[in-house]
C-alpha cells in the first residue's frame, strides 16, 4: 500500500513544532525553546525529502536583486548582497555539511544554487534569509527536430515567414534591426554559418554549461551527448543575412549556451544565462525552450520580470503542449515577457491535372509557384511541351521554350534551379518528374515558374508522348482555396494559473520554418520555439525606430497592432489561443497609440450574493503630434448582463502626452455559470482602432487539478509517483494500466490508492508497486500510471508511462 510522502510546501509552523514533527525524518533543523511561530521559506517542486541522494536546488533570497532593489527604489550594493549571499550560504553549510554551491545569482534574481542530500533541503526552509526554494529542474527547446533541407530543394522564398509579418516592408522603411543586440538563450549558436558570422562581434557570447566564452552548439560526435541546431536556427530567425534574411537582418547577436547536448538543460543555467545577458548589454533576449509546469512563480520566470523591469525585452515561447487551455508553461508562464504562439502560414490551394491527347496523368500535383496570378493566367490552358532534358542551362540551349512548357527530369541540380533555368528560357510553367520510383516529396513555394511534379512512371510516359508527337498539353490548375494563418494545433494556451494571466501574448509564424543549421546548413522546424524569435527580430526593428521606448512600449506596440486570427471555418480564435494576435512588424513601428498593458485580467468573482467590483486601468499614449478623443467600447462574449464595464468616453490626450484610463467592472457571479469570460476593449481614435484582450473568471476556475504525473524508479526498487497540484486537492485517487508499448492490448490493472488533503505544487508518494487488489507489478515492462485529482468540486485527469525496472 502507498504511504503519502511529506511536503512542505507553503506551510507555517513554530520552530518547536517543526523540530518535533516536520524535519524529524533527518532534516537536521535545530530546536529551539521559542514558540513564536515562524513562516518558512516557500517550498517548490517534488524533492524526496526521505531520500539521501544527492539533488540541486535554488535558493531565492529575501534580500532583493540589484535590479528589484533599482526598481523599488531601495539601496543595494553587490557587495552587500555578496555578504547576505554568503551569511545564508554558511547557514547552509552548517545544516548541511555536504552541500556544495554551484552558481551565484545577484543581478536579475537573489540567490544560488546548491547541490545537497534531499533529506536536507526542508533545513533550508528555516534558514534566515531564504524567501524560497525551487527545484533545479529540466528545461528543453519548444520545438520538433524537423528536418534538413537539401541543397537540391532550398529555395531562399521558402523562407517566407519574414516577409508574411512585414519584415521586408520595415526593411525598405530603413528599418533593419541595426545597432540593437538580442541575446540568443539556446543550445549555442553555430557563428561561423555565412548567414550569421556578420551578426557576431569578437565577443560571441557565454557557455553556461561548460563555462567557457564559445557558446557553439554541440558538435555531432559529441561524447557527451546528441549534437543540437536548435540556436543556430533560432538565431537565423532573429538575424540571419544571406541566403536567408531573419526578421532583424542587421541586429547584433550574443549567443548564451544554457541547453546542452540533446538539447536540455537545467534552471540554474537558464537563471545564469538571463543574468550573463544583462550583464552583457543586451537589449532584447529571446528563450525557445521552457518545461510543462503552469506556475508564473517559479525561478526561471521571475528572472525574466526583473529583467524586463531592467529594460530588456524578454520573449519567450509560449510551449508546444496545446491545444487545451491551461496547457502554457514556464518560462512562458512570467508575468511581465512577451509570450509567443505559433501559427502556420497562409496560402492558396491549387489543384493540377495535365492532359495530352494520349491521356490524362493522374500524379499530377502542384510542386510550388511564385505568384497566383501566373497560376490564373495558365488554367485551362493548352501549351506546347518541349523535352528539356535535366533542366540545366545547357539542357535548352538551341530550343524554343519561349511560352510553352519544358518536361524536366529530377537530378543533377535543385529543383528551383531548373525551373529558373526553363524561365531564364522563356517557358511559363515547367513539368518536373521523378528519378526514382513514387512522387517527389517535396512542396517548394516560390518556383520561378509554376511547377507541377509526376512520378517517374507518369513522367516517363509523358517523355514518351512528346517523342512521338504528342507535343501540347492542357494545364488545369484550378483554385482550391485558400487556407488563413491558422493557429497551430500543439501551441499551448493559457490562462496562468494564480495570476490568471491571458498567455501567449502574441503569435507568430512557428509552423515548417526554413532557417539555418550548424554546418552552413539550412533546415525546416517547428513550434512554439520558432515563432519567438520572430517577435525578438521584429522587436530589434522598433528598437531601431523607436530607440528611446521602454519595454513596456515596445510589448504594447506589438500587441496593439497584430492582427486577429481566424480559424478555418472562419471563427475568431479565442485570446488565450492566439493572444492579441499574429504581430506585424511594421504597424507596431509606425502606430501613433499604445495601450499599456497589452491584455488584462480581472481575476476571480466568487461572491455568491451581491455585486463584486473590480478596478483595472491601463495607460493611452499618443504618440502622434495632435490631439485626439478615444472612445471605449468593452464586450465580453455573449455580453452577459451580469458583467459591465464601466470606461471613460471621449477621452481628449494632448499629442506626446499619456492619460491613466480607469477600467472597472461589475460582476453578479451568482447570475453567471462557472467558468472564464472573455472579452475585448476596443479603443478608437476615430481613424485607427485598437483591441485589448481582457478575461475574468467565475467561480472556481476549470484548471487542470494535476499535471506532469509521473514515476521515479529509486535505487532500491521502490517507486515514487509525482504530479503537480496547482492548488492541492481534496483527493486524489492514482491507477495503472498496462501499456501498449509491446504492441499488447492496454488493460487496467487496479488502483495504487487515494490520497486526501493534498498540499499544493509538487507532491511525491512513495509506492512499492502493490496494487489494492493485491496484483504486484512486474518489472521489465512498461506501465501507464494516472491520477484523478479534485479540487473544489473539479476533477481533473493526468498520466504518464514508465518503465518498470
Amino acid at each position: 500500500m502507498a504511504k503519502k510522502k511529506f511536503n512542505y510546501s507553503s506551510i507555517v509552523l513554530s520552530t518547536l513544532v517543526l523540530a518535533m514533527s516536520s524535519f524529524s525524518a533527518g532534516a537536521g533543523a535545530q530546536e529551539t525553546t521559542t514558540s513564536t511561530p515562524q513562516e518558512l521559506a516557500k517550498l517548490y517542486g517534488n524533492i524526496n525529502v526521505q531520500s539521501s541522494a544527492p539533488t540541486s536546488v535554488i535558493v531565492e533570497l529575501t534580500a532583493e536583486s540589484l535590479v528589484e532593489a533599482k526598481t523599488k527604489g531601495k539601496s543595494q550594493t553587490q557587495g552587500n548582497l555578496a555578504k547576505e549571499r554568503q551569511k545564508v550560504k554558511d547557514a547552509v553549510k552548517k545544516a548541511s555539511k555536504s552541500s556544495k554551491v554551484n552558481k551565484e545569482y545577484d543581478y536579475v534574481f537573489s540567490g544560488f544554487s546548491v547541490e545537497l542530500p534531499a533529506s536536507e533541503v526542508p533545513a533550508l526552509l528555516a534558514i534566515p534569509g531564504v524567501k524560497a526554494v525551487y527545484p533545479n529542474v529540466e528545461y528543453t527547446i519548444t520545438s520538433t527536430e524537423g528536418t534538413a533541407v537539401s541543397a537540391e530543394e532550398f529555395s531562399p522564398l521558402m523562407a517566407n515567414s519574414a516577409p508574411f509579418i512585414g519584415s521586408n516592408d520595415a526593411w525598405e522603411a530603413g528599418f533593419t534591426g541595426k545597432g540593437v543586440t538580442v541575446a540568443v538563450l539556446d543550445t549555442g549558436v553555430d557563428y561561423t554559418h555565412p548567414d550569421l558570422d556578420q551578426a557576431f562581434g569578437d565577443y560571441k557570447g557565454w557557455d553556461l554549461v561548460d563555462n567557457d566564452n564559445d557558446p557553439q552548439e554541440t558538435p555531432v560526435g559529441d561524447s557527451r551527448g546528441g549534437a543540437t541546431t536548435h540556436g543556430t536556427h533560432v538565431a537565423g530567425t532573429v538575424a540571419a543575412d544571406g541566403k536567408i534574411k531573419g526578421v532583424a537582418p542587421d541586429a547584433t547577436l550574443l549567443a548564451y549556451r544554457v541547453l546542452g547536448p540533446g538539447g536540455s538543460g537545467s534552471t540554474e543555467n537558464v537563471v545564469a544565462g538571463i543574468e550573463k545577458a544583462v550583464e552583457d548589454g543586451a537589449e532584447i533576449m529571446n528563450l525557445s525552450l521552457g518545461n510543462s509546469l503552469n506556475n508564473p512563480d517559479w525561478a526561471t520566470s521571475i528572472a525574466l520580470d526583473w529583467a524586463m523591469a531592467e529594460g530588456v525585452v524578454a520573449v519567450t515561447s509560449n510551449g508546444n503542449s496545446g491545444p487545451n487551455n491551461w496547457t502554457v508553461g514556464s518560462p512562458g508562464t512570467s508575468r511581465e515577457a512577451i509570450s509567443v504562439g505559433a501559427t502556420q502560414l497562409p496560402f492558396n490551394l491549387y489543384n493540377a491535372a495535365l492532359t495530352t491527347d494520349a491521356g490524362t496523368y493522374d500524379s499530377a500535383e502542384m510542386m510550388g509557384y511564385a505568384d497566383y496570378k501566373d497560376m490564373e493566367a495558365l488554367n485551362g490552358q493548352t501549351l506546347e511541351l518541349v523535352d528539356a532534358g535535366l533542366g540545366q542551362a545547357a539542357d535548352f540551349e538551341g530550343k524554343d521554350v519561349k511560352g510553352k512548357v519544358a518536361l524536366i527530369s529530377r537530378g543533377a541540380i535543385p529543383f528551383v534551379d531548373k525551373a529558373q533555368a526553363a524561365k531564364d528560357a522563356g517557358a511559363v510553367a515547367a513539368i518536373i518528374y521523378n528519378s526514382s520510383a513514387g512522387q517527389i516529396p517535396f512542396v517548394i513555394p516560390g518556383m520561378a515558374v509554376p511547377t507541377v511534379k509526376l512520378t517517374q512512371e507518369d513522367g516517363q510516359k509523358l517523355v514518351a508522348d512528346v517523342k512521338a508527337g504528342n507535343t501540347t498539353v492542357k494545364l488545369d490548375l484550378p483554385y482550391a482555396g485558400q487556407q488563413p494563418e491558422l493557429v497551430a494545433d500543439f501551441s499551448s494556451r493559457g490562462p496562468v494559473v494564480d495570476t490568471w494571466m491571458i498567455k501567449p501574448d502574441v503569435s507568430a509564424p512557428g509552423v515548417d520554418i526554413v532557417s539555418t543549421v550548424p554546418g552552413n546548413g539550412y533546415g525546416s522546424k517547428q513550434g512554439t520555439s520558432m515563432a519567438s524569435p520572430h517577435v525578438a527580430g521584429a522587436a530589434a526593428l522598433i528598437l531601431e525606430a523607436h530607440p528611446t521606448w521602454n519595454v513596456d512600449d515596445v510589448k504594447a506596440a506589438l500587441m496593439n497592432t497584430a492582427v486577429n486570427l481566424v480559424d478555418a471555418e472562419g471563427n475568431e480564435y479565442p485570446h488565450n489561443t492566439q493572444g492579441a494576435g499574429s504581430i506585424r512588424p511594421l504597424d507596431a513601428i509606425n502606430t501613433t497609440t499604445l495601450v499599456t498593458p497589452g491584455s488584462h485580467s480581472y481575476g476571480v468573482f466568487s461572491k455568491n450574493k451581491g455585486k463584486q467590483v473590480e478596478k483595472q486601468h491601463f495607460e493611452l499614449k499618443n504618440l502622434s503630434n495632435e490631439r485626439k478623443t478615444y472612445t471605449f467600447d468593452v464586450k465580453f462574449d455573449g455580453e452577459p448582463s451580469a458583467i459591465k464595464v464601466k470606461a471613460s468616453n471621449n477621452l481628449k490626450v494632448n499629442a506626446g502626452k499619456s492619460q491613466k484610463v480607469n477600467l472597472n467592472v461589475q460582476v453578479d457571479a451568482s447570475k453567471l455559470a462557472p467558468g472564464y469570460y472573455e472579452g475585448t476593449i476596443v479603443v478608437s481614435d476615430g481613424e485607427s482602432t485598437y483591441d485589448l484582450p481582457t478575461i475574468l473568471f467565475v467561480k472556481e476556475p476549470d484548471y487542470p487539478r494535476v499535471s506532469s504525473v509521473g514515476v521515479a524508479v529509486n535505487a532500491d526498487g521502490s517507486l515514487e509517483l509525482s504530479g503537480y497540484f496547482p492548488n492541492g486537492a481534496e483527493t486524489v485517487e492514482w491507477f495503472v494500466y498496462s501499456s501498449n508499448a509491446a504492441g499488447s492490448p492496454v488493460a487496467y490493472l487496479g488502483d495504487v490508492g487515494v490520497f486526501e488533503n493534498v498540499s499544493e505544487g509538487f507532491q511525491g508518494f512513495e509506492w512499492d508497486g502493490t496494487l489494492t487488489n493485491g496484483v504486484k507489478l512486474e518489472k521489465g515492462k512498461y506501465y501507464n500510471v494516472y491520477a484523478y485529482a479534485t479540487y473544489k468540486g473539479v476533477t481533473s485527469l493526468s498520466g504518464g508511462n514508465f518503465l518498470y525496472e
